[in-house]
């Protein structure tokens, strides 16, 4: 793995979070992570994955926010986007509820072969994760770090200086982040994780349709939700 301090952010964000970059707990996630790469282990996503969806979506670009957990925590799977893999990897559990949700949300949507969303990213949806790194077959293992701290601080950013954002808050966790939102600007839908432990819980909930048509109120583009099949 990349050191962090190898780790390119893009401009906005860099120039948005500098003052969580040079707070105390910042510099103690590096020490972290570099002390973990010293050691041998394997940390996912790989280092120049670890801020991927700030690189896809520009601070003034984001539309709507996916707030995921952890990192997918086996070979191949992170590459830095909540609820993503790569084309290569086996689609996720909680990604096949979230397509159902699709196939009965959006008309068109056909459920792809793949789990990869970056078609997603590259219209402004921002799929953050609130830990931004694991380690390899242990989940939840970097979540008393301090990335907490710092995907807090970017939630309140995205709050305070975007307009009209949609944000998903899937499962108890994610819910606990509304606070985070001023309500009165953008748009909070909640709905329980898509999780398989869920059940079907999760299904029925229209946030894909809501998003677009919010969206649209607010004179932004809707997104095309719609997935390469292949």
């Amino acid at each position: 793995m990349a050191e962090i301090t190898d780790v390119k952010i893009e401009e906005t964000w860099k120039v948005a979070l500098k003052e969580e970059f040079e707070k105390e707990y910042f510099t103690k996630i590096k020490t972290f992570l570099k002390d973990a790469n010293a050691e041998g282990k394997t940390i996912y996503p790989p280092g120049n994955l670890i801020f991927n969806a700030f690189n896809k979506v520009p601070l003034s670009e984001v539309n709507v926010v996916i707030l995921g957990q952890d990192p997918y925590h086996g070979p191949g799977q992170a590459h830095g986007l909540s609820f993503s893999v790569p084309k290569t990897a086996k689609v996720p559990p909680s990604l096949r509820n979230v397509y159902k949700e699709l196939m009965e949300d959006m008309p068109g949507f056909e459920k792809p072969t793949h789990g990869n969303l970056e078609k997603w990213a590259d219209q402004g949806v921002f799929l953050l994760n609130a830990f931004l790194t694991v380690e390899h077959k242990k989940a939840g293992s970097h979540q008393k770090i301090g990335w907490a701290h710092f995907t807090d601080a970017v939630i309140k950013k995205i709050s305070e200086e975007c307009e009209g954002v949609v944000f998903m808050f899937w499962g108890n966790f994610a819910k606990k982040k509304a606070v985070l939102v001023d309500a009165e600007k953008h748009l909070i839908l909640e709905a329980a994780h898509p999780s398989p432990l869920a059940g079907t819980a999760f299904l029925g909930n229209k946030h894909f349709s809501q998003a677009n048509a919010y969206l649209e109120k607010q004179g932004k583009p809707s997104i095309d939700w719609i997935l390469p099949v292949e």
